[in-house]
């Protein structure tokens, strides 16, 4: 194998998917994911149950990246995986197997920040995707995450806004619980609001200083005011469902597009990268586009396999980290809070 060819096995266990990808010199040839569909029935991810799956679906998962990338386990330059942040049981199947795996090739072994990941994906050699140019505004938006990040490089980042409580994905999947939906709620919330009025019912924004953001107080007010409506009418919700979810998408669509107008005017960046779950919304993505006019900006929205936890985004940041001679000692241990 000549030194150009470099192909990286992407390990990624940090909370309920089991993922492995293969890449080969920025490219992903390879991008498995199992769920773990048992977390539906609890209403949220039970970390004993997760880490238990992850022992369970690790090896097969591995195993298919490898054969749809067509490739031995010998051919591989190196393994990166999730160190964090995420589930300390969950990362700890994926951080112990992946230095195993790295011990046993007698290859190097490289950590990866999950937050990073989610905005590295961008430089994924994907066709018909382009990738921003430094510096850029990243936004990453997922169940337990909710960050306004300024890249100036590809391992220089600031985190300029995060939540002060509830993340995004999470104000999604409460409001959903509340309204009776099945979790995970944020799909069936969009798929909802599509058909209904986003002005038809008022919900007051959180007013948070700077460019953090506060989602308990709204998950609050929405549940309140679902009480209060359904003591008046027993029937309001299945009445009024697609207005009320539309209404509740719009206000969180607003609250994150106001943060981003004000970090973007702080800062005169106009380049604007989304990342994790939440970065699939419909609205979100309909509202970045509808701010390129607006603002001036140019947005940059991932492929939609990218923007859910996966291993193509670890495999992408173990290339970067490989070019620059970036490694872990195999002593390196999993952490299930991280700050970049």
């Amino acid at each position: 194998m000549k030194q150009k060819d470099i192909y990286i096995l992407g390990i990624e266990s940090s909370c309920d998917d089991t993922a492995a990808a293969v890449l080969h010199n920025g490219k992903i040839l390879s991008n498995v994911v199992a769920n773990q569909a048992i977390h539906a029935q609890y209403g949220g991810v039970v970390p004993e149950l997760a880490s238990r799956a992850h022992q369970q679906n690790i090896v097969p998962v591995v195993h298919q990246a490898l054969a749809q990338a067509n490739i031995d386990k010998k051919e591989l330059s190196a393994i990166a995986f999730t160190r964090g942040p995420g589930l300390m049981g969950s990362l700890l199947v994926g951080t112990s197997f992946s230095k195993s795996l790295a011990i046993g090739l007698n290859i190097p072994l490289i950590d990866v920040d999950h937050m990073q990941a989610h905005i590295l994906a961008h430089f994924i050699d994907e066709e018909g995707f382009e990738k921003p140019d430094f510096p850029f505004l990243a936004m990453t938006i997922s169940g337990g995450h909710t960050q306004i990040v300024s890249v100036d490089d590809y391992f220089k980042m600031e985190v300029i806004g995060e939540t002060l409580d509830d993340a995004v994905g999470e104000a999604f999947d409460k409001s959903g619980k509340i309204l009776g939906l099945d979790y995970p709620a944020g799909p069936v919330i969009d798929r909802l609001a599509k058909q209904g009025n986003p002005e038809a019912f008022k919900f007051s924004k959180p007013k948070v200083d700077g460019l953090n953001f506060s989602f308990s107080g709204l998950k609050t007010g929405i549940l309140y005011f679902i009480q209060k409506e359904v003591k008046n009418n027993p029937n309001f919700i299945e009445e009024n469902l697609e207005d009320i979810c539309a209404s509740i998408q719009f206000t969180i669509i607003n609250i994150l597009m106001d943060k981003l107008k004000k970090a973007s005017k702080e800062t005169g960046i106009k380049q604007i990268a989304i990342g994790g779950g939440v970065s699939a919304n419909s609205g979100i993505r309909q509202s970045l586009k509808d701010a390129e006019a607006i603002h001036g900006w140019k947005t940059f929205i991932p492929k939609f396999e990218y923007t859910t936890d996966n291993a193509g985004m670890i495999a992408i940041v173990g290339y970067l980290k490989f070019l620059a001679g970036s490694f872990a000692d195999e002593r390196i241990t999993a952490k299930a809070r991280t700050h970049f």
